[in-house]
């Protein structure tokens, strides 16, 4: 008998304060920084076949909302009471993403009968692999990523396996680090069992079976209601990466959103095939895997923010990822910065509902900026220290509604960064500046948000830093609707220095005492023209350091304390129209040559090759048109280069 929708809503909050309380025990329990400061973990509860049906709205990553567990779940032949699992295979039924996310699921009983399953990660610093925090662009192949364990008993009715512990902490960095935060998660899983058997008091164990699934029938129909309001239609969108490897080419990510009535279908055949680098992201062909429709949950709660957090949102939404590229890989390519793909692709899918919905969502957000991670020694005591400590995050695109939140929105909001005194407390390094990059949002009558940067000083020798997710130093945010794209992204070590490194896209740097790092994210792009923002709000900006007297008025067309010249420079803007679309100079260049035309011949080359030659093939390609004088952009220019690849390498159809 279906459940009232009193007692449905009730039962929901019941169900997301249980998700919350789990959270609220790993924050406060958590021994790493990245976990307890930057909060990149999520905990939840699913029903007994693995979807999500509870999460928590105040703390941790919004990314895994919705995440199905059922295929870890099923690699199980029996659960009984007290027992906990873990994974962080990334090849293992697909539930964990890249290996230093660590799984865990508990069953929760109630009178001996399986009711549902406490679950949740949490990102170790470290889990071993070739380099410190495991995760770099450069590497090639999941074994590198550090050690990977498929879904396994690790509490065997509450007995916790000694030696499965010993084994993973033998092969991690920080095994202490590790270990406290593992603690902290086998606590929230506790909390969870408790909520649920509170809530199975409350409710009877009839109700809360019936309401579980209830309430992901509930959030598929708000999901759908909000795609049904959107014209059908078919809305392409394409993005970059700026390297599908070290010193590479771009890495083009696109989709064909279609939408008819109450559902959509997201094709992303188009995107580059799968990369001899660590971008990839492992999808197993789920044409409802999380990673792929982060960006689909983000809006939809957007346009509806009662919209319950489930996994009932993503019934609405089909995904093809054809396999063999960076959204559906082959084992054993590498996976471990998965992140920067996903954060890509979370603009793409915001750029095709962009489209479809131009009045009511925002320019692109930044997602250009690391996650610093530190490996260094503590001069005093001699002890290694690893440790991440902030996420150079951007701001969000300007929107109809106002500006950009400034330093970390949009889809970077979620992670919190760390304050300078806690970072210095417990890494030995000197943060020499920390805030906000002046003129780096894209201008806009609606500014996109400013993005963050950090500057501090190594004091020990061996000190390696790794800036995961490195990006958008040459692909820039893109504005909307007249306004500008947003500022690219910078890295540099000892800049100002007669040694200084511009260090572009580079995630791994071994550093000597003394050395200086300086980073700046990417800032979010503008919506609107900007010669349309007001005279005050400019004025304000250059008050407040975010945009400078220059470009006041080369951008926004504002001489301070000079109102004729004002008026003169903005009306002048005004005769000039304004893209609705502007990627930046640095894109238009590079479509000038790429075109869809050429990219659709090259996605169709590709496509009929084995996948380990696809890689290799793209590179030559791009190389042959390089330097060929046949610029048509109609596809022929990839034909004859293929047809001399060919010639070079007949072995390449086998």
């Amino acid at each position: 008998m279906p459940i009232d929708p009193v007692t449905l809503q009730i039962l929901a909050n019941h169900a997301q304060a249980a998700a919350d309380s789990m959270a609220f025990t790993l924050f406060r329990t958590a021994h790493s920084t990245f976990v307890k400061e930057t909060e990149d973990f999520t905990t939840g509860l699913t029903t007994p076949e693995g979807q999500t049906f509870a999460s928590p709205r105040e703390l941790g990553a919004t990314w895994f909302v919705g995440l199905d567990y059922g295929p870890a779940i099923r690699m199980v032949d029996e659960y009984r009471e007290g027992d906990v699992y873990m994974t962080n295979d990334p090849y293992s039924g697909y539930v964990c993403t890249h290996p230093p996310d660590l799984h865990l699921w508990q069953p929760v009983f109630w009178e001996g009968e399986l009711v549902c399953f406490a679950v949740g990660h949490i990102h170790n610093t470290d889990v071993g692999g070739a380099v410190p925090a495991s995760l770099s662009r450069a590497l090639t192949e999941v074994h590198q990523e550090g050690i990977r364990i498929p879904p396994s008993r690790l509490v065997a009715e509450g007995v916790l396996d000694q030696r499965l512990l010993n084994i993973m902490l033998t092969n991690v960095r920080v095994p202490a680090q590790n270990f406290g935060d593992l603690k902290a998660q086998l606590a929230a899983m506790t909390t969870g069992e408790r909520k649920v058997h509170a809530m199975i008091r409350r409710f009877g164990l009839a109700t809360f079976r019936e309401g579980i699934n209830g309430l992901l029938d509930l959030a598929e129909r708000q999901a759908r209601r909000v795609i049904a309001a959107i014209p059908d239609g078919d809305y392409a969108f394409t993005d970059y990466m700026d390297e599908d490897a070290p010193g590479g080419l771009p890495c083009r990510l696109h989709l064909n959103m279609r939408i008819r009535g109450d559902s959509a279908e997201l094709d992303f055949t188009g995107s580059d095939p799968q990369v001899a680098a660590s971008l990839n992201m492992p999808t197993g062909g789920n044409p409802r895997h999380i990673l792929l429709l982060v960006g689909w949950n983000y809006v939809l709660y957007t346009l509806d923010p009662t919209m319950l957090l489930n996994g009932g949102m993503m019934r609405p939404a089909t995904c093809i990822a054809p396999a063999g590229s960076i959204l559906n890989p082959n084992f054993p390519a590498a996976v471990g910065m998965r992140s920067m793909t996903c954060v890509r692709l979370q603009g793409v899918v915001q750029g095709a509902f962009q489209k479809a919905l131009p009045d009511r969502l925002p320019a692109a957000p930044a997602s250009g900026g690391p996650i610093m991670n530190v490996n260094t020694t503590d001069n005093r005591n001699g002890r290694r220290v690893i440790a991440s400590i902030d996420p150079i995050t951007g701001g969000a695109g300007g929107s109809p509604y106002g500006d950009g939140m400034d330093g970390s929105g949009a889809n970077a909001g979620f992670l919190k960064n760390t304050p300078v005194e806690i970072n210095e407390a417990e890494v030995p390094i000197h943060i020499l500046r920390y805030g906000l990059a002046p003129d780096s949002g894209g201008a806009g009558e609606h500014r996109g948000g400013l993005a963050t940067v950090l500057e501090f000083r190594v004091h020990a020798p061996g000190t390696v830093v790794t800036a995961r997710n490195r990006d958008r130093t040459h692909f820039r945010s893109w504005g909307v609707a007249g306004g500008q794209a947003g500022g690219p992204s910078f890295f540099w070590r000892n800049k100002g220095r007669p040694n200084e490194v511009n260090l572009g896209n580079t995630d791994v740097v071994s550093l000597d005492p003394g050395d200086v790092i300086l980073v700046e994210s990417s800032g979010g792009a503008g919506w609107g023209p900007a010669w349309r923002r007001p005279v005050e709000a400019v004025v304000e900006d250059i008050a407040a350091g975010k945009v400078s007297p220059e470009a006041a008025a080369r951008d926004y067309g504002v001489v301070p304390g000079d109102a004729t010249a004002t008026e003169a420079r903005r009306a002048a803007m005004a005769r000039d129209p304004l893209p609705d679309f502007d990627p930046g100079p640095e894109r238009a260049r590079f479509e000038a040559v790429w075109t869809e035309a050429n990219y659709a011949a090259l996605t169709g080359i590709l496509a009929g090759l084995p996948v380990h030659w696809r890689f290799f093939a793209k590179r030559r390609i791009f190389a042959l048109v390089a330097e060929s004088t046949m610029r048509a952009g109609d596809g022929s220019e990839v034909q004859a280069a293929f047809a001399a690849l060919r010639a070079e390498f007949p072995q390449i159809a086998a």
